[in-house]
């Protein structure tokens, strides 16, 4: 099995967004990496999930707190290579074989790789590219010299795993209730206090915390961002104690912890009037992450589901057979394949804007900032519904941890938690339209994309275009329960158009598979679904959706 190989859409998708020389080398990466996530990292993660999660050992012979976490030996070899193949650190830096800095889209195509096998490890991989980036963009020189060639490490050099720790008890979401302080003292600052949900405890290097200074005004604005090093240079503890692992639904490879600062050794991150605002462009980057990971684990729960559907024996037939589960199939391959060419192909915006390139409007910005809430909140609850799909289709063996099917549905419920639940998303569109007019600047770049397009199913796209005009003139007048009640609307009704102009988009380029995927995907979207048809277009395309003849050849040799 090699997950890259085996979707050559994905694959033709990369070559589309990469140069030719960039493209040859991530290829021929990938491929191997691909090799490895459905082989020896997929048998590390079961283990993982099933025998061998973190375990906290809180003191040691002498009695003295050591805080360690244990991790299993499959888990730190997944660590190293998915790190050292250049996961994070190429991101920032040169790739020796190509000469020049890696990028983004190189990056999250590797990391919906992993995702389809260990989406619990690439939490902290999320957290290392979220430290990493603000290391870069916002640390002293100094600073860079000390933690980023660490947090960049490819195997030259010890690794340092990141961390973001914003969670405490009182706040959640509420990051402006948070009350760690940060005392300054005649060497730099100390923390004090706890951090309430703090994933990659005890396997971070270092970790970015926001923490208020001595005398700083309430709310977000009083928000430091501070490095802090999970041990001093003679290897004990900075001044960290971890309380208890979280013992959580899913994602078990990841540990997550209550962690207390008692007096940990703390460097400013930039102005210490920004950390909020820094933090909120890592979470950005996170919530980019999450989708990657949502994708995952939509490929792996739609992968099972045709497997097992093009197997499995049932009153006479084959399940694929039967009208209704090709319909689920061909209904999952089309959702997932056009989320993910949505998600890429808006990538080299995301790009762009992150490194602050020349040329990045407010426009820009704005946008970059929507389209990760609308991807963010999408894919997660895709991701669940997939993995119920997934397991319907295995019926009662997709319920048994045999099969990858629980893990799968278990990993995917956290990622509409994480970065953000479809509520806190929902405002963070309603605030982008009133605060940064991002529902004209959506709605026009959308009109632009679709001009020169013409057919029933445009039209079709143009109608939900003109719903998402009058809703938005409504808003602006309403009262504030209203605007909140209908936020989430508006993010659904923006992500179908999303989703659909790059549907439309992949059609216009001739390719007979690519129109009926956006055929079915138009359909699927704005057709109510209630009324008889005759015409079973689902079933009919079957297996040109799922490239079955290619299917076919492969399993027979």
């Amino acid at each position: 099995m090699n997950f890259y190989e085996e979707e050559p859409q994905f694959r033709a998708l990369l070559k589309e967004l990469l140069d030719e020389e960039f493209f040859a080398y991530a290829d021929r990466e990938l491929l191997a990496f691909g090799e490895k996530c459905a082989n020896e990292i997929d048998e590390r993660a079961r283990f993982t999930d099933r025998e061998g999660q973190p375990k906290l050992i809180k003191f040691d012979a002498y009695g003295d707190d050591i805080s360690e976490v244990w991790v299993n030996d499959g888990y730190r070899k997944t660590v190293e290579e998915s790190y050292n193949a250049g996961i994070v650190g190429y991101v920032h830096k040169e790739i020796p074989e190509l000469g020049r800095q890696g990028n983004y889209i190189y990056s999250f195509a590797q990391g919906y790789l992993l995702s389809q096998t260990e989406p619990g490890f690439y939490c902290p991989v999320t957290l290392t590219m979220a430290t990493a980036y603000l290391l870069d963009q916002y640390a002293s020189e100094e600073l860079k010299e000390k933690f980023l060639p660490h947090v960049l490490a490819t195997g030259e050099t010890k690794l340092y795993e990141g961390a973001t720790f914003l969670t405490e008890r009182q706040g959640g979401s509420d990051v402006g209730a948070n009350v760690v302080k940060a005392a300054q003292t005649a060497n730099g600052y100390k923390i004090y206090g706890e951090k309430y949900f703090a994933s990659n405890a005890g396997m971070c290097g270092v970790a970015m915390v926001l923490a208020r200074k001595e005398g700083a005004t309430s709310g977000t604005k009083g928000l430091t961002l501070f490095a802090v090093p999970w041990r001093k240079k003679d290897g004990k503890l900075n001044g960290i104690k971890i309380r208890r692992l979280k013992d959580k639904l899913g994602v078990r490879a990841v540990p997550s912890a209550e962690v207390e600062f008692d007096g940990a050794e703390a460097f400013v991150i930039g102005d210490p009037a920004k950390g909020f605002y820094y933090m909120m462009e890592a979470l950005n980057l996170s919530r980019v992450c999450n989708t990657v990971a949502s994708l995952g684990i939509m490929r792996r729960a739609y992968r099972e589901g045709r497997e097992y559907a093009l197997k499995r024996d049932a009153f006479g037939k084959k399940l694929a057979d039967f009208p209704m589960i090709k319909d689920s199939l061909v209904k999952m391959a089309v959702k997932l394949e056009v989320e993910t060419r949505t998600v890429f192909k808006y990538l080299p915006l995301f790009e762009k804007v992150m490194r602050n390139e020349a040329g990045v409007s407010e426009k820009d910005i704005f946008l970059n900032r929507l389209y990760i809430a609308l991807l963010k909140k999408e894919s997660a609850e895709q991701a669940v519904h997939f993995a119920h799909e997934a397991i319907e289709m295995h019926g009662g063996n997709g319920y048994i941890e045999d099969f990858v099917t629980p893990r799968l549905l278990r990993d995917a419920q956290v990622l509409t938690v994480w970065e953000g639940t479809a509520n806190i998303l929902g405002l963070e569109v309603l605030r982008l339209m009133e605060k940064f007019g991002a529902g004209e600047l959506f709605l026009e770049e959308m009109k632009e994309r679709v001009v020169g397009l013409e057919g029933e199913y445009v039209d079709q796209v143009h109608g939900g275009i003109e719903q998402l005009e009058k809703l938005l003139l409504s808003l602006q007048t309403a009262s504030h329960d209203h605007k909140t009640f209908h936020s989430k609307r508006v993010a659904e009704l923006m992500v179908k158009i999303f989703e659909s102009v790059n549907a439309l988009e992949y059609a216009a380029s001739g390719d007979e598979r690519a129109q009926k995927v956006m055929e079915i995907y138009i359909e699927e979207t704005w057709e109510s679904g209630h009324e008889f048809n005759e015409q079973l277009k689902s079933v009919d395309y079957f297996d040109v959706v799922l490239a079955l003849e290619k299917y076919e050849k492969e399993t027979a040799i």
